[in-house]
């Protein structure tokens, strides 16, 4: 089962046309409307240790808004 972290916010149709799902494999930026996280785990971190941690995979997240999350940065894979 994918994480939340590994999920893309748009259906399937939304991403055969998205520049970022299918052309570039860019991450959604937090800009996108559909790169909102609307899980009850999701809150953006206020603490420097977290964000800046070197030990947080960043590469696993595939949207940008999931970088600043505590629960991705808190249970999220990291850096071997």
């Amino acid at each position: 089962m994918a994480k939340c972290w590994e999920r893309r916010g748009c259906d399937d149709d939304m991403q055969s046309h998205c520049a970022h799902a299918i052309e570039f494999k860019d991450n959604c930026p937090t800009k996108c409307v559909f790169a909102n996280c609307d899980r009850s785990t999701h809150e953006i971190s206020m603490d420097p240790e977290k964000i800046f941690s070197i030990t947080v995979d960043r590469q696993a997240a595939i949207r940008d808004i999931c970088t600043l999350c505590e629960f991705f940065l808190t249970n999220g894979p990291k850096v071997a």
